[in-house]
């Protein structure tokens, strides 16, 4: 690890006046991912400006009835909050399955959205990756890719985003806040990563110098009745290998409304929205999950190693929802 400098921040215009300073600068949260990054040389910033100490640390109700979280939250209190678990349960499932409760505690809202990738290849620089240096190839595209992306991917990265509690704020149409030079702006999560492209080191459309402040869940009644569920290769802390938020309505026996997001199958969280088509207005039942899976899915182009993840994702949708179905009823 290189020498960097350390500074630490007390008003939201001062942070990120001193990102606009020097563009080598990076904002420090809880640091669970980019120290780890540090440490291995992915990222080498010449300064870490320490934001913990601003005050992004609230979850408060909205006019309209939703939900603002600051982006100093920490991952552990948003999934302990009392109206995040009535409102948005599957946001609190999928924080609690995204760590150790001491990661948990140290994890900050801002830096769980702008993690990067866990790709061996993307954290090995010994080795080539687009991501981390544009244009020196992907490895992964013959190499290991049994986790990698069946939707959304490119020649250039096939690489998937770790984030759990992402995978929730897509389905409930998250907007995130930032700060910069220029003043305040907004990003809806749909808006926020950028498609692979040619450019998959471009991950984000925050524009330069920006401070991540907050997100905002608008009111979703649907989403009061919610769930995720995450597949991984052990129960203890792995990150998915698939994994699904869902919200579902259902009166008279019909889907009158649906949220979906897919995880651990794109370089961003997948919102399924062909599959919400399929579902609203359709009658509740296995046969019309499996058929609003296979539309979404019907855009998957795997991996000569990863094609499980197809099966492993419609599996996932016609059992939580068939789950979130029979609560309805019950």
């Amino acid at each position: 690890m290189r020498e960097f400098d350390y500074q630490r921040a007390y008003d939201v215009a001062g942070a990120v006046a001193l990102l606009d300073a020097d563009p080598d600068t990076r904002f420090l949260g809880g640091g669970t991912n980019l120290v780890d990054l540090m440490k291995t040389g992915v990222e080498r910033p010449a300064r870490l400006v320490d934001i913990r100490e601003l005050p992004l640390d609230r979850i408060e109700s909205t006019p309209e009835g939703g939900l603002r979280i600051g982006a100093t939250v920490t991952n552990g209190d948003l999934a302990a909050h009392p109206e995040v678990r009535r409102r948005y349960p599957a946001l609190a499932q999928a924080v609690l399955a995204g760590a150790s409760g001491q990661l948990r505690n140290m994890a900050t809202v801002g830096g769980n959205l702008l993690q990067r990738t866990r790709c061996g290849y993307f954290t090995d620089v010994s080795r080539p990756c687009n991501k981390r240096v544009p244009g020196s190839g992907c490895p992964a595209l013959t190499g290991e890719h049994r986790n990698h992306a069946i939707l959304g991917a490119s020649e250039h990265c096939v690489a998937v985003h770790p984030s759990d509690m992402g995978v929730a704020l897509a389905a409930f149409d998250a907007v995130v806040h930032f700060e910069t030079a220029d003043g305040a702006g907004e990003l809806p999560l749909a808006d926020f990563y950028l498609p692979v492209g040619d450019t998959p080191h471009r991950e984000t459309a925050l524009p330069p110098g920006a401070l991540i402040t907050g997100v905002t869940l608008p009111p979703a009644p649907v989403a009061a009745h919610s769930r995720y569920r995450k597949v991984r290769e052990r129960a203890s802390y792995a990150f998915a290998i698939g994994s699904l938020a869902a919200a579902l309505d259902i009166r008279d026996g019909v889907v009158r409304e649906a949220r979906l997001a897919f995880g651990a199958v794109a370089s961003r969280p997948w919102r399924a929205a062909a599959a919400e088509r399929v579902l609203t207005g359709a009658p509740a039942g296995a046969e019309t999950y499996a058929a609003a899976a296979d539309a979404e899915l019907a855009a998957a182009r795997p991996l000569p190693d990863n094609g499980y993840k197809v099966d492993l994702i419609r599996n996932l949708v016609v059992t939580v929802l068939t789950e979130l179905a029979e609560e309805t009823a019950r």
